[in-house]
Parts: structure tokens; C-alpha cells; sequence
């Protein structure tokens, strides 16, 4: 179990925290991702509709089993959950609520902002640098490519640390739990992009970074520059700079 970096949460406290801040209702379908022994899995499984457990362990099964046995409301995925077909899953989840991987947190994050657009919360652990990069303001060294992509579809919000300690076995990084809400539908392939591209090569300038983008079309460093000027930006802004809204908004006008 450590070798795939599981660490299970087992204080009875924290899992109350998680389930108060989750607010399920009895409408609400959940995806949990990480299910580990499932402690926290029979809990949502209590008020929810419907709760997808997914978990890559598969010596973790027989306890997941274990745990769901009492509800006839859980599907549990044997799978990676970088591979899982979210849009498969049925019923569509509407709420996130897990203690997520370190080892995918932030990707597992994207990837369900993007592919489940039917999801409008998220209360998920993630590793503390990761949920500090992801509600991270313009300016700050923390604001990346991550903070831009959440925020373009959600508010998000560092909700409280966690200590080592409710961990089984205590991890050698510190945790966050981490709230989003959805506020709009999520970009699309050309913001995304832009914003990957925007952020590559952080050391240069934002036009400078998209003039290196592989397939760059020619003259993209000054429209780039052109552009920021036009929204009120010098024109050789750096990337981290812009708002998750002027992203959009270049991105519209390249």
C-alpha cells in the first residue's frame, strides 16, 4: 500500500469536517477518488443518492467491499483514476469529496473540472503547495498555468490545513483541504492552451513564452504584445500577471 503512496485518513474528527463542509443532500451523486479502506466512503454512502468509489489498490477491495456492503447506493471502480471514463460514470457525479492521491491531485482536479460538467463542489485533500497553487492570486509565486484553469471555471478556497497526524501512515508533507465551486462551463482547448503555452517558459516574457510554443504561428509575439496592451497590460507582461479572466479574454482576441 505505501508503494503507491497511500496514506489513509483515520481521525474520526477530520472525517467530520469533510462531511460537514460537504453538504450532500440526498439528491446528490459523489465521486470519490482514493477510496483506501473506506472510512470515509460509508459516510458519504449515508447521505448521498449515489457514490462512485474509485481506487487503484487492488488489495484495498475486499476492505472497500467490506465497507460499502451495508449500502446499495456505491459503485466501486477498480481502476486509475487517470483512466476511468468520467463521462461513463452512471449516475453523472455532481459532487467531488475525497482525499485525493499526492501523487494526482491537481491533475485528477482539471481533468474533472474539464470532463464532468455536471459537478458544481468540490471538497478534496490535496498536498499543501498543490491547493495553495491552485487558489493562488495573480502575482504571487504560487499563480501558474493550475490557478488559472481552476479559477477560469471555479472559486476556489484553501478551507483549513490538516496535520500529518490523521494520517495512517503520517505522510512527510503537509495537507490542505481545498474547496471549489463551479461558477462557469469549462474552457475550451484554445484557452487552455493558451494558458499551458502562456506559462512554459516562465522566465520570459508572456509573448515571449508563446512565440516558443511548438506550432507558434509567426507573428504571435506581437500580437501578444499588441493585445496585452489593448487590455491595459505593458507589452511584455509576464504570464503571472493576468488575470484568470484576461486569459480568456486574450485568448478570445489572439
Amino acid at each position: 500500500m505505501v508503494k503507491l503512496g497511500q496514506n489513509f485518513l483515520v481521525d474520526r474528527n477530520i472525517l467530520d469536517v469533510i462531511e460537514r463542509l460537504a453538504a450532500l443532500s440526498p439528491d446528490d451523486v459523489v465521486l470519490e477518488i482514493g477510496g483506501g479502506e473506506g472510512v470515509l466512503s460509508e459516510r458519504l454512502a449515508a447521505h448521498a443518492a449515489h457514490v462512485h468509489v474509485v481506487e487503484l489498490d487492488r488489495r484495498l477491495e475486499p476492505r472497500l467491499d467490506a465497507a460499502l456492503a451495508p449500502f446499495d447506493n456505491t459503485t466501486l471502480h477498480i481502476a486509475d483514476a487517470l483512466e476511468v471514463d468520467l463521462a461513463a460514470l452512471d449516475p453523472s457525479p455532481t459532487k467531488i469529496v475525497a482525499n485525493l492521491p499526492y501523487s494526482i491531485g491537481a491533475t485528477v482536479i482539471l481533468r474533472t473540472i474539464d470532463e464532468l460538467p455536471a459537478v458544481t463542489d468540490w471538497v478534496v485533500m490535496v498536498q499543501r503547495e498543490v491547493g495553495e497553487r491552485l487558489a493562488a492570486s495573480p502575482g504571487t509565486p504560487a499563480y501558474g498555468a493550475p490557478s488559472v484553469l481552476a479559477q477560469l471555471a471555479c472559486d476556489v478556497k484553501v478551507l483549513r490545513p490538516i496535520s500529518r497526524t490523521v494520517f495512517r501512515p503520517a505522510p512527510n508533507v503537509d495537507s490542505v483541504l481545498v474547496g471549489l465551486t463551479r461558477h462557469s462551463a469549462p474552457v475550451g482547448d484554445e484557452v487552455r492552451k493558451l494558458v499551458h503555452d502562456a506559462f512554459a517558459h516562465r522566465r520570459k516574457t508572456l509573448p515571449g513564452s508563446l512565440a516558443l510554443a511548438p506550432g507558434a504561428q509567426r507573428d504571435v509575439r506581437e500580437l501578444a504584445r499588441r493585445t496585452l496592451t489593448e487590455i491595459g497590460h505593458p507589452p511584455d507582461e509576464r504570464a503571472e500577471r493576468l488575470s484568470p479572466d484576461e486569459f480568456r479574454e486574450l485568448a478570445a482576441r489572439l
